[in-house]
């Protein structure tokens, strides 16, 4: 693991880390802030999962989390969007190949090869991040934004038991009913819907739900509502009577302004969750 820069902040530490990485198959790059109590042992950590676009580092310098995790005593992880590099596949569309790898292990080709997003943050990078740093696997917290907010769901209701709490900022929530999600999802893992239904959050809450609370933000002025679907999580919640919160924010967009203005309501939602 290579250091990249590290940079005090908030009385911590935030930190950009690159590793070679085996499920990706190139060199990946993630974010890392550690609160000073880091320094005394290990600190509950929350993962940050990103949307279409970004890098590990859109969140680390927009979303305004650090002050607010120095604050909590917890850390925050910023994994990268998608495998990167001269022999990684990718498209000219924004939402689809490098920065949209949607969180999903690729089946089909060109993308099997190197578009394995979900071993990556689920399996790898943690396994990287306990070895490494003082971090509690204990007291796990997950949220995201957008695509991020579709991952951070998702491998929630997957993985019962490792998180605490999940939050997402106006997530991607029924993916296998919108473009954001078809077009990518028979590329990624082929046109046989049945497979698709493992990384769809609306799908994933009528059949399991989640062990612990949720908290979602959405503002009503995101142009990108009709692809987000949040109507139909909303509806999945309610008939599974899952312990939850959906809020709509009048006038605010999908912007990370958006994101920045509720950031703190997320970071006490899971501090809560992670000291309980």
């Amino acid at each position: 693991m290579k250091t990249l820069s590290e940079n005090r902040a908030f009385g911590g530490v935030q930190g950009t880390y690159s590793h070679a990485s085996l499920a990706c198959r190139c060199d990946m790059t993630f974010g890392l802030f550690l609160p000073a109590g880091a320094e005394r042992g290990p600190v509950p950590v929350l993962w940050y999962l990103s949307g279409l676009t970004c890098t590990h580092e859109n969140a680390m310098v927009k979303a305004g989390a650090q002050k607010w995790a120095a604050e909590a005593g917890v850390a925050l992880v910023f994994p990268d969007t998608s495998p990167r590099g001269a022999g990684v596949a990718d498209d000219p569309a924004y939402d689809l190949g490098q920065g949209a790898g949607f969180y999903v292990n690729a089946t089909e080709t060109p993308w099997a090869a190197h578009f394995r997003m979900w071993d990556y943050v689920t399996d790898e990078l943690p396994r990287v991040l306990f070895n490494a740093f003082p971090v509690a696997e204990d007291r796990q917290s997950i949220t995201g934004h957008s695509m991020g907010g579709h991952g951070a769901l998702t491998v929630a209701m997957s993985l019962p038991g490792r998180f605490r709490s999940v939050s997402a900022f106006a997530p991607i929530a029924h993916p296998a009913a919108s473009d954001w999600g078809r077009r990518q999802f028979t590329a990624y893992l082929g046109p046989d819907e049945a497979k698709w239904a493992a990384h769809d959050a609306t799908l994933l809450m009528r059949r399991r739900g989640f062990d612990g609370p949720i908290l979602i933000d959405q503002g009503t002025q995101d142009a990108n509502l009709d692809l987000l679907k949040p109507e139909a999580l909303a509806e999945a919640m309610m008939a599974r009577r899952q312990n939850g919160t959906i809020r709509m924010h009048k006038g605010y967009d999908h912007s990370y302004f958006f994101v920045a203005s509720f950031m703190e309501d997320h970071m006490a939602f899971h501090a809560q969750a992670l000291y309980d």
